[in-house]
C-alpha cells in the first residue's frame, strides 16, 4: 500500500507545500529558509516520521557522505597481509562514527583506474584514502589535479604535498637495529621493502642510521630488497645467506617477510635466536605465533586508519587545511632476538 511506503524528501516537500531544496536546507540547518517555511517543514517531518538521507543532504551540501579507500593491490595481497585488514578496521570504525559510507576500490589495471577516474569526475565520493603509494604512481597527482580531497597512508617522499598519516619508519627501524647491536650482533642484515616506496627507503635508512650511530661499518652486501610478502622474505633470506653465510641477525621491514626469513633459516639449520636473531616490523597477529615468537616494531595500523579517516572528514565537511602526521612506533621484544 502507498501509505506503508517510507516517506521521501518529495513527500515531505508536498506535505509542507515547499520545494525539495527547501526541505534539504532545513534538514542541513541552512539559514536560507524563512521561519514560516522552516516551521512547516519541521511539522511535516514530524508527521511523516521522515528520516533524512545522504541524497537529501547532498542537494544542499554537494556531499555524497561517501569516501573511497583505494588500494592498488590484488585480492591475494589484500587477503594475505594483516596490514590491510587492520587499516580497513581503523578506517571503517572512524567513518561509522561520522555516518560516512566506505567504498573499497582495488585498482589493479587500467579498467579499474578508469572506474576510479569516473567516480572522481562525477563526484560520487567526497574524498579518497589512498594506500600503498609508490613514487611513480600517477594516482595521487591525478586526484590532486582534480581537486578531490585525498589522504595518503604514508607518503611518496619527504616533499609530499598531500595530506598523509605515516609511521615513524626510520626511527622504528633504527631502534630495531640498536636492539640487535646491544645484544652483541655484529653482522646485521636487512630485508627491505620495495625501494620505490618511501616506507621501504625509510626503513632501510633506519638500518643504516643505527650502524652509523654505533660506529659500526655497514656493508651493502647485507641489504637485500624484498616486497613485503612472505615469499619475498624467503627469497631475500636465501640470497643473503649465499652472500654472507656468517650473518648473525636480520631486520626484516615487515612481519610477513620475517616469517619467510624464519622459514628459510630453518631450511638452512640455523637456530633462532642462537645463530641468527630476527626482528620484523608491524607487530601483526603473526608475530605472536611464529616459532619462536617474533621481536618486532609495533606500528599502530588501526590508529593510522582512524586518523586518515578523521583527517579526510575534517577536510570534506569543515574545510580543514592539509595535515601531515607521523605516528610513533615501539619495539616489542620477544624470543626471536
Amino acid at each position: 500500500m502507498a501509505g506503508d511506503r517510507r516517506p521521501t524528501i518529495k513527500t515531505v516537500a508536498a506535505r509542507a507545500g515547499v520545494g525539495r531544496t527547501t526541505v534539504s536546507r532545513v534538514v542541513n540547518g541552512s539559514d536560507l529558509v524563512s521561519a514560516d517555511a522552516r516551521s512547516r517543514v519541521l511539522a511535516a517531518i514530524k508527521e511523516l516520521n521522515y528520516v533524512p538521507n545522504s541524497v537529501a543532504r547532498g542537494l544542499v551540501t554537494n556531499r555524497t557522505d561517501a569516501v573511497a579507500l583505494v588500494i592498488p593491490e590484488s585480492e591475494s595481497r589484500l587477503g594475505s597481509e594483516p596490514f590491510f585488514a587492520a587499516l580497513i578496521r581503523g578506517v571503517s570504525g572512524a567513518l561509522a562514527e561520522s555516518r560516512t559510507q566506505l567504498q573499497l576500490m582495488l585498482v589493479r589495471d587500467q579498467a579499474e583506474r578508469d572506474q576510479l577516474t569516473e567516480s572522481v569526475a562525477t563526484r560520487r565520493v567526497d574524498g579518497v584514502l589512498l594506500v600503498s603509494v609508490h613514487s611513480d604512481d600517477r594516482l595521487p597527482g591525478m586526484l590532486e589535479e582534480m581537486g578531490l580531497p585525498t589522504v595518503l597512508a604514508g607518503r611518496r617522499d619527504a616533499g609530499e604535498r598531500l595530506s598523509y598519516v605515516n609511521s615513524d619508519n626510520a626511527g622504528g627501524a633504527a631502534e630495531a637495529v640498536r636492539h640487535l647491536l646491544r645484544g652483541g650482533r655484529t653482522r646485521i642484515a636487512t630485508i627491505t621493502g620495495p625501494l620505490d616506496m618511501d616506507v621501504g627507503r625509510s626503513r632501510l635508512a633506519g638500518w643504516r642510521d643505527a650502524h652509523q650511530e654505533a660506529g659500526v661499518p655497514v656493508s651493502e652486501l647485507l641489504a637485500e630488497t624484498g616486497d613485503f610478502t612472505e615469499e619475498g622474505g624467503v627469497r631475500a633470506m636465501r640470497s643473503l645467506l649465499e652472500r654472507v653465510p656468517d650473518l648473525d641477525a636480520v631486520f626484516a621491514a615487515s612481519d610477513l617477510m620475517a616469517v619467510g626469513a624464519l622459514a628459510e633459516l630453518r631450511r638452512h639449520k640455523r637456530q633462532v635466536p642462537g645463530d641468527v636473531a630476527v626482528v620484523g616490523f608491524e607487530d601483526s597477529v603473526l608475530a605472536r605465533h611464529t616459532n619462536p615468537p617474533l621481536t618486532t616494531v609495533r606500528q599502530p595500523v588501526e590508529e593510522l586508519g582512524r586518523t586518515m579517516a578523521r583527517i579526510l572528514t575534517d577536510i570534506t565537511r569543515h574545510g580543514a587545511p592539509r595535515q601531515q602526521l607521523t605516528l610513533p612506533t615501539e619495539l616489542v621484544v620477544r624470543e626471536s632476538s
